[in-house]
């Protein structure tokens, strides 16, 4: 069995800002406190060069086995955070970045819920989509062409089983289709460019699709969060770094084949990333050599964990304790046990507020009332809330005898000196 191991200090960076129209056009905000302690929360999260050693802070190497899980998507998000590299041209500290939210469930568990024993994980949204739709696209060229395969009559199948028993046994078929519809399926996906479409998934990095030489319009499309976080769409950008998104343009106006003529956007692969109520891959890895006789015997069958899982696990920022999660890392033997434990809180907290909707379409940070809806995990005691009253109390009481004392000071300079004006009158 492949076991997978990885940095426990990767995470990511975040950060907010002020709040504004365009989600993605960074605006200089003040460099106080709050975005100082959002934009510390995490660091920025990297694979480990190599997947199979994996290091703590002490030095030593741990293993991590999910081969028994699933991922499940849970949202896409913007947020706003201090560039890294500020653009001498562009006035302003800010870059809105997009992250995922994925879970990592026990197999089986994605329809119902993934309540339990489950690990709750970050990612920047391009590695995300790497990675996903990469997994998806051999799962697509599988099943097609196990499509093909229906298409044999059935006398050439059975010398094909004939054959294959006399070299000691078949292969199994790694991927399951209904030969009544996947016909029809594969044909769409040939013919997909025929019938005026072309593959969303291609236009998710940032690409120049229009250009208007007469009056300078220039588009870019690349991957946007849709609907509240629960989908992935392709929208335009004005600039080439896909930061300044046009919410008015329609993407598939714009896009334009060789000939010259409109072509619209299928959804077919990019949709299979973020399903809701379904996994969106398997970690389990079977292996393509091993035969009928070997998947009879779990000894000889050997499973090992998927590409998409090792990438995206490796990659992610973790919170996997809160949740139960049976195959996380155990750091209890660590003397950095105390660290490891603080930076998987700040992520666990970090995606709580994801989560629970503090931050807007745009990136920015829901205010109500003045102040933001972050809520730190530490609880007011009742003898906190006593001070604080008593101190408001205080307060108030101070500034109205304060007020009281120079009202009567305000009376007493202003009465007029009448022995004075007297003298002055006989004189």
């Amino acid at each position: 069995m492949k076991i997978i191991s990885v940095a426990t200090t990767t995470a990511l960076s975040l950060g907010v800002a002020s709040a504004k129209n365009n989600p993605f056009a960074p605006k200089v905000t003040p460099n106080n406190r709050s975005s100082k302690y959002i934009g510390s929360l995490l660091s920025n999260a990297r694979p480990t060069p190599n997947s199979k050693l994996g290091r703590r802070l002490d030095g030593e190497d741990y293993e991590v086995d999910i081969s028994n899980y699933s991922i499940k998507f849970e949202k896409c998000q913007y947020i706003k955070q201090y560039a890294d590299e500020q653009d001498e041209d562009i006035d302003n500290v800010l870059e809105t970045r997009r992250f995922v939210i994925f879970r990592l469930c026990p197999d089986n568990s994605c329809s119902s819920g993934c309540n339990y024993n489950y690990g709750e994980y970050i990612v920047d949204m391009e590695t995300y989509l790497e990675s996903t739709l990469q997994h998806k696209e051999e799962e697509q060229e599988a099943m097609c062409e196990a499509c093909g395969e229906c298409a044999n009559d059935d006398a050439a199948a059975d010398d094909a089983v004939a054959n294959d028993d006399a070299n000691g046994g078949r292969k199994r078929k790694l991927v399951d289709v209904n030969c009544n519809s996947c016909y029809a399926q594969c044909q769409n996906i040939d013919n997909m460019e025929e019938n005026g479409y072309v593959d969303a998934a291609e236009y998710i990095n940032c690409e120049k699709v229009y250009e208007n030489e007469n009056s300078g319009l220039v588009y870019y499309a690349g991957a946007i969060c849709a609907n509240a976080g629960s989908r992935i769409k392709v929208g335009l950008f004005t600039d080439e770094y896909c930061s300044v998104y046009d919410a008015d343009a329609t993407v598939d106006k714009y896009l334009k084949n060789e000939n010259g003529y409109n072509v619209k956007l299928s959804y077919h692969l990019l949709k299979q990333t973020f399903v809701s109520d379904e996994c969106v891959a398997s970690c389990t890895k079977e292996n393509e050599n091993a035969n009928d006789d070997d998947a009879a015997n779990d000894d000889a069958a050997e499973v090992e964990i998927s590409e998409v899982c090792e990438n995206l696990y490796s990659a992610a920022g973790k919170c996997e304790t809160y949740h139960g999660f049976a195959a996380g890392i155990d750091y209890s033997s660590s003397e950095y046990y105390a660290t490891q434990s603080a930076n998987e809180e700040s992520v666990c907290d970090y995606i709580s507020t994801i989560q629970q909707g503090h931050y807007d379409a745009t990136g920015e940070v829901v205010v109500q009332g003045g102040q933001t809806t972050i809520i730190s995990s530490v609880q007011t005691t009742g003898g906190q809330k006593f001070a604080l009253t008593f101190f408001v109390i205080g307060t108030v009481g101070l500034a109205a005898y304060a007020a009281l004392l120079h009202n009567k000071i305000t009376r007493g300079a202003s009465r007029p000196d009448l022995s004075a004006q007297e003298a002055g009158t006989m004189a």
